[in-house]
């Protein structure tokens, strides 16, 4: 009868446990828990799984100022080594007024903010010195709120509620990205109407994403028909409410002088070719951002709805788990979640979920020409949005503009 004490013991334990993962006492405000039968974290309430005395034992605690954590970057920058692509650029020390140097990694002159090539203490350094009419903070967090709100309004094209049923399953924590373990028996998407496909940007969008190698080394050889592709594309998003409300804030900004010139700057930025691996030419900004690729050994980039779900749908893209839900009830929402593409991991791959073509093009253009390898702070439907751009730092493109390498969303901020 003795030996049986512990077991008895053991077991009342167990049950006191579990109990307590079903209540929030002694629990509020801790992080998201996998194995509690509901939660207590500041962003239960979002995702409908706190707990039933959440709000009685929890709630007088929550700051409602504390920013929500941004989400990690993408492994490729994690990993950068110092000099690499992402690191810091040289400095304007010294530098302020200097001759345009297409050999310098980045540049002090009067023009750099229209050009966005500055060093990073560009600003700081040379903002204020005689000659120079505007920082490369010209365009005011105000500004970008207010112009992310009317292109999200404008975005007429994007799914309907019941256009798509997602199916997000497990939400794990950002330490259990690493994991790369398969929490989620279901694909992402349970329906999605394709007719939204037939829509002119949708079809011009989806036969890009066809014309890529997807593992960098391998040199892009475009055709006739590719490049063709390409203008049918950027004609058909100019068309839309969503662009035009970009390019005319953008004219307004004195960024452009036309609609053509925005055009002609959009598609160098784009789609302009550079080399991530060797010499061969093998990676354009539209590639890895909307398309994805495959750099040591690891997904890098695909940060589209559109293509995973089609990539899905063939069977190469498993859905493993989500760490990030949006607080959006309808599309656009923004999920950041972890796949294999074909034998390959995503640990964060953050995608607008639903939105159109021209929605995603035109928000990861405006961040880039507003805040290039900053942080974009954005506004759609009364919440907080930030977007993080890089250019890239080893070629350029008419007097020293560069190229998208990556753009992506990281969270939403305060």
């Amino acid at each position: 009868m003795r030996a049986c004490v512990p077991l008895i013991v053991a077991a009342l334990c167990s049950l006191a446990w579990a109990g307590n993962l079903e209540s929030c006492a002694s629990r509020c405000n801790e992080k998201f828990n996998r194995d509690a039968a509901c939660q207590c974290d500041r962003r239960c309430h979002r995702h409908g799984d706190c707990c039933e005395d959440y709000e009685h034992l929890c709630s007088v605690e929550e700051d409602p100022k504390e920013p929500e954590p941004f989400l990690e970057l993408e492994e490729e920058m994690l990993e950068a080594p110092p000099g690499h692509l992402y690191s810091a650029p040289s400095s304007c020390q010294a530098r302020c007024h200097e001759a345009f140097d297409r050999h310098q990694p980045c540049h002090c002159d009067a023009r750099c903010p229209e050009f966005g090539n500055c060093c990073q203490d560009f600003e700081g350094l040379c903002g204020h010195h005689e000659g120079f009419s505007y920082s490369s903070d010209a365009i005011t967090k105000e500004e970008l709120q207010s112009i992310s709100e009317k292109i999200y309004r404008a975005d007429v094209n994007k799914a309907q509620k019941q256009d798509i049923i997602l199916n997000s399953q497990n939400r794990i924590s950002p330490s259990e990205a690493r994991d790369q373990v398969d929490r989620c028996p279901e694909p992402l998407f349970t329906y999605v109407n394709e007719k939204l496909f037939s829509k002119p940007t949708y079809a011009a969008f989806i036969n890009l994403l066809n014309n890529y190698e997807r593992a960098t080394g391998r040199g892009e050889h475009l055709g006739a028909q590719q490049l063709a592709e390409q203008d049918a594309f950027l004609g058909a998003v100019m068309g839309t409410a969503v662009l035009k409300e970009l390019d005319g804030f953008l004219r307004q900004q004195n960024r452009y002088s036309s609609e053509q010139e925005f055009v002609n700057d959009l598609k160098n930025m784009w789609f302009g070719l550079y080399s991530r691996g060797n010499e061969e030419k093998d990676s354009s900004g539209f590639e890895h951002v909307f398309s994805g690729e495959i750099k040591k050994g690891k997904v890098t980039g695909f940060h589209n709805w559109i293509r995973f779900y089609m990539q899905e749908k063939e069977g190469l893209v498993d859905y493993y788990s989500h760490i990030y839900d949006g607080p959006w009830d309808s599309y656009p929402d923004v999920l950041a979640m972890q796949f294999n593409w074909d034998g390959y991991y995503k640990e964060v791959g953050s995608a607008f979920i639903g939105s159109s073509p021209e929605f995603e093009f035109a928000l990861y253009s405006l961040c880039f020409i507003a805040r290039p390898g900053k942080l974009c702070q954005l506004s759609l439907g009364g919440y907080p949005l930030a977007i993080q751009t890089y250019p890239w730092d080893k070629s350029t493109y008419g007097n020293g503009k560069k190229y998208i390498a990556t753009a992506y969303v990281v969270s939403s901020t305060q």
